[in-house]
């Protein structure tokens, strides 16, 4: 199927009518009726997306017998909230044409890779159940994803943690420490944080491991189930992980948790 635009007319604070000013998803999917699905976030730090950690990851997912939507979400010069507008606006779509695409309405994901992971995890800890009064109908579906992947993520905007490159591009230069702690995920999980799968490397140099570790330690507090995977070594970025024997072993890891989870 072809990328499906999320507003056909035109996104709340579009500046232009570029593809980067049109938030759009694009299928993939599984043969079959009422299968799990998942929306992709690729990473860039709020800048970009990074191809590798779309369609490569979509592509995967279909093996599990899981449809995927990757996702483009917009990025600077866009900033908050145009990415989780655009976040929830995927979630709510594929929710609300859940019969054309063949998936199950209560199973959606959501997977993202460093800034996307961050996207992710704020989409995970930012939602609500839908406008049952929207004359829009997409807008009266919930945008809680049941689950999400979180994949080197930037979690905090606080320091030292952060990734400064993410944290600019999402809240530019006017910002102060009330504006960094509403968008650090682990300062807003509740107990009704969907279930998370998170990994990460030891020596990541560019967005550290402390971010994962701190979402951790905020769902076990408020006793949300969570797999966290921290693998020795691995370059930020790696996606797939296909080059490193130990560190690709994340995605059975991932495989096995999506099926326990009933994302199977």
């Amino acid at each position: 199927m072809e990328q499906q635009l999320l507003w056909p007319e035109g996104a709340p604070y579009a500046k232009g009518a570029t593809d980067e000013d049109r938030p759009a998803i694009t299928p993939y999917l599984v043969a079959g009726s009422n299968r799990p699905a998942v929306v992709i976030c690729p990473g860039g730090g709020y800048g970009g997306r990074a191809y590798h950690e779309g369609e490569p990851i979509a592509q995967w997912l279909n093996t599990l017998g899981v449809s995927a939507f990757v996702l483009r979400y917009r990025v600077a010069p866009y900033q908050y909230p145009c990415a989780l507008l655009d976040a929830q606006r995927a979630i709510r779509t594929v929710r609300h044409e859940a019969e054309r695409f063949g998936v199950d309405p209560k199973r959606i994901g959501l997977l993202g890779f460093s800034a996307g992971g961050h996207l992710t995890a704020n989409a995970g800890t930012d939602y609500d159940k839908g406008n049952p009064d929207a004359e829009d109908p997409i807008e009266r579906q919930s945008c809680r994803p049941d689950l999400l992947v979180l994949c080197y993520p930037v979690i905090t905007m606080t320091d030292p943690y952060t990734h400064t490159g993410s944290r600019m591009n999402l809240l530019g230069e006017a910002f102060d420490d009330a504006i960094a702690e509403r968008h650090s995920a682990e300062l807003n999980v509740t107990a009704d944080t969907p279930p998370t799968f998170l990994w990460h490397t030891s020596d990541d140099a560019a967005v550290p491991v402390e971010n994962s570790l701190l979402m951790a330690g905020a769902l076990r507090r408020h006793g949300v189930l969570f797999d966290l995977h921290v693998y020795a070594k691995g370059k930020h970025g790696l996606g797939m992980a296909e080059e490193e024997p130990h560190t690709r072993g994340w995605t059975d890891a991932c495989a096995s948790w999506l099926a326990y989870n009933g994302f199977e």
